[in-house]
């Protein structure tokens, strides 16, 4: 198939509203969306084929509960990492949604995933991890796309996260997503609009 200039402009229209998402509504998401991201997923690379990512949709409350009290105890210690008015902004942010979030997402990594028989992974054994991240960017972009925000929560404890959700010893903490619908859409990044931190041009050089 041979992708039309439509194509480019509706991916480039995906990539430029594509946000990080911290408010949402608490309405649901219904079966039929959350089928269609799961198939988008299964669109990712993947090196040797591994299909190394492993999903957990947490519905339980009280596990809920405990990533939500595990991020607030993250939270805590990277703000003492800060002093001043850099730490006053910081505690200023919102950085997640896991209160009003209708789903939450736990993306694993299997380190010793059967599939894929160790092709392209020898020398660089980091590449499962990256095979994982490859697909939470395309569950991003189908979310993006569906009309879902979704929100990458990286101020946790990984070995908390995998013993609050009993995960095998095989599989290492990836991402912790919320996904809902967004209470706004912005096509400007809320660490841009706090005055956090602007995008610097991507480094590439020809050598």
């Amino acid at each position: 198939m041979k992708l039309s200039p439509d194509h480019r402009q509706a991916l480039r229209d995906v990539l430029t509203w594509r946000r990080d998402v911290r408010h949402f509504k608490t309405d649901p998401i219904d079966a039929e969306r959350l089928d269609r991201l799961r198939a988008a997923m299964d669109l990712a690379p993947s090196v040797g084929n591994a299909r190394p990512w492993r999903v957990m949709q947490v519905q339980n409350p009280d596990k809920r509960a405990a990533i939500i009290a595990d991020f607030e105890a993250a939270n805590d210690e990277a703000a003492s990492k800060y002093s001043g008015t850099k730490r006053d902004s910081y505690m200023a942010l919102k950085l997640a949604g896991l209160r009003e979030a209708p789903v939450h997402l736990a993306v694993f990594t299997e380190h010793e995933p059967d599939a894929g028989h160790g092709l392209g992974r020898q020398t660089m054994p980091e590449m499962l991890a990256y095979s994982t991240v490859a697909a939470i960017h395309t569950l991003w972009l189908a979310a993006r796309a569906d009309n879902i925000g979704m929100g990458w929560v990286s101020i946790l404890n990984p070995a908390s996260v995998h013993g609050i959700l009993d995960a095998p010893a095989t599989w290492s903490l990836t991402a912790y997503l919320c996904l809902g619908i967004a209470q706004d859409d912005n096509d400007t990044p809320l660490l841009h609009r706090k005055e956090w931190q602007e995008n610097s041009p991507t480094r590439w050089r020809t050598v």
